[in-house]
């Protein structure tokens, strides 16, 4: 039983099972399906047509593998942007003087965001007319109460500022809830997580 790596060219990538379709350059024939891909490589990283470096574990089984690597093929499997890293971009006013009544929820849609973005960089400002006063984030269907916080003001009609990092759900939303008052709320992107 001998191991041994070998090129490939990947041909699908299936989220959900984290397996791959690999076309072994070595026997261009050959595609192995179902082979799994290493966990340390998110789904962006898979790109279709991007080389890899199949590992088997054992040579004479070719479902005894496992994808280690995946590297650019000339301009093919380049991911766009780059996966795994914190992305600036100018920012950009995602809500604007929006009226949350206190105790309730809003959902959002951001704008912007590549497809496939975990979170987004934010500030966030508030102001309201009874105090104390703040606002909880988090992804749409996520726990406000153990998220994103921004408050508590202490000042009536004053304006208190925050800023983090706040996940997204899968169609990029978020949901803000305004507690002990109605807040108007204001809130920028100036970078996203992939």
């Amino acid at each position: 039983m001998a191991q041994v790596i070998r090129r490939g060219i990947l041909t699908s990538f299936n989220a959900s099972t984290y397996t791959a379709s690999v076309l072994i350059m070595e026997a261009t024939s050959t595609q192995l399906t179902g082979v799994p891909i290493a966990t340390h490589m998110d789904g962006t990283s898979a790109q279709v047509g991007a080389l890899c470096a199949v590992l088997f574990f054992d040579e004479q089984n070719p479902n005894d593998a496992v994808v280690l690597a995946l590297y650019a093929n000339g301009t093919s499997g380049v991911p766009t942007p780059p996966p795994g890293r914190v992305t600036f971009v100018t920012p950009t006013q995602q809500i604007s003087n929006t009226t949350i009544n206190a105790g309730t929820t809003q959902t959002f849609t951001l704008s912007g965001l590549p497809s496939g973005a975990l979170g987004v960089l934010f500030k966030a400002y508030f102001t309201a007319a009874t105090v104390p006063a703040h606002i909880d984030l988090a992804a749409h269907g996520g726990n406000l109460s153990q998220t994103c916080s921004v408050g508590d003001l202490q000042t009536a009609n004053g304006t208190l500022n925050g800023m983090g990092m706040l996940p997204l759900d899968s169609q990029g939303r978020i949901d803000i809830k305004a507690n002990g008052a109605n807040c108007t709320l204001n809130l920028f992107t100036y970078g996203y997580i992939i």
